[in-house]
């Protein structure tokens, strides 16, 4: 995150965070100038690569979206919020050659925002993508029935959810003028940011882990005790492959952003860490690229997990259509005949190239 990245005489994200690292070499030296091209340059191109990919996923998703699941509406949440922080680059990669922030208060409230906010929608998203996943296993029908106004409206609240965390650092930061430098810091006590970054962390790495680690525990359960079950049960299992990519796109969050937080709550909790300045301002430069490699990889996870769906939800159709699995559910539930039924439900089932379709799982 690259809020974390900027030493105290450029516009930090933290006077806390900072404060206690000056660089051993002056700003103008051959290190600190190799040090900026490089981490410069790395971001250039994870920028150019993430913006592509991501833009190349709304795209095709959008159009997808259209008369394919409704899963897809997810996926649109992921790829837009990497794409609102990849867009950040620019701003940060300027800064750091500058060495002055020169995009006004306005700029510190929302560019240092952002990141907090695209970060919740993102583990928020995925959370609730593994939640419907496991509830596909438990009660498949139920899943179906779930429209994609319901996915949408689903989608607005994990926004609004994630601007509502991060509502305290658009108000309480702000710009401010220190040895001459513009610089962009909290305007709070030490004590109330470093226990609102708790709250973050709490909300951005351990909530979703816990409820993510249970839910794929489960599941795991489930998979398991499926094979003793009949060919019949079983075949109302989601495809693996599609739960092992969502797990792997958390994996790859996670991997991504723990780093960061380590180093930030480190900065926070501990007065003096037994680092060098120069070691400090690598670490930060290392943080910061994690995080947007997160942004950078995921394009191609998204690509494959469309890929395995559309396998998934042909393979579904194909199954319960030979084993009359919902004709019978139906005929159970509402004595109406699959005729009828299906009107309603059939749109889940056919893939893309049924334009008239709208819903799905």
């Amino acid at each position: 995150m690259p809020t974390a990245t900027l030493e105290e005489h450029s516009p930090a994200f933290s006077a806390n965070c900072c404060a206690n690292y000056t660089w051993e070499a002056p700003p103008g030296s051959a290190e600190d100038l190799v040090a900026t091209c490089t981490i410069g340059v790395l971001l250039s191109v994870m920028c150019a690569i993430g913006v592509v990919g991501n833009v190349y996923t709304l795209v095709v998703m959008c159009h997808s979206m259209r008369s394919a699941a409704s899963m897809y509406i997810y996926i649109i949440s992921l790829a837009l919020a990497d794409l609102l922080y990849l867009l950040t680059i620019p701003f940060i990669v300027g800064t750091y050659f500058i060495q002055e922030w020169y995009f006004g208060d306005l700029g510190c409230r929302v560019l240092f925002s952002l990141d907090f906010l695209t970060m919740h929608a993102s583990i928020f998203t995925l959370t609730v993508m593994s939640t419907e996943r496991y509830f596909a296993v438990l009660k498949p029908l139920d899943t179906v029935k779930r429209s994609k106004s319901y996915r949408k409206a689903i989608a607005v609240g994990i926004w609004l959810l994630s601007l509502l965390i991060t509502l305290p650092m658009l108000i309480m930061i702000q710009l401010v003028k220190r040895d001459n430098k513009s610089i962009c810091l909290p305007t709070w006590s030490r004590m109330s940011y470093k226990m609102y970054l708790t709250v973050l962390f709490c909300t951005s790495i351990v909530g979703p882990g816990v409820i993510i680690g249970y839910l794929y525990i489960r599941l795991a359960r489930t998979y398991w005790i499926s094979q003793t079950a009949s060919f019949k049960q079983t075949k109302r299992l989601p495809n693996q492959k599609v739960l092992y990519l969502i797990f792997t796109i958390v994996l790859v969050f996670w991997a991504c952003f723990l780093p960061f937080w380590v180093w930030q709550l480190l900065s926070q909790y501990q007065e003096s860490l037994p680092v060098s300045a120069t070691a400090a301002r690598n670490i930060n430069y290392l943080t910061t690229c994690l995080t947007y490699s997160n942004s950078c990889i995921n394009p191609f996870l998204y690509t494959l997990l469309t890929k395995n769906y559309k396998e998934y939800l042909r393979n579904r159709q194909r199954s319960w259509s030979n084993s009359g699995y919902f004709r019978n559910r139906f005929q159970r539930i509402s004595g109406r005949s699959m005729s009828t039924s299906s009107q309603q439900y059939t749109e889940t089932f056919v893939l893309g190239h049924v334009p008239a379709l709208t819903n799905g799982t």
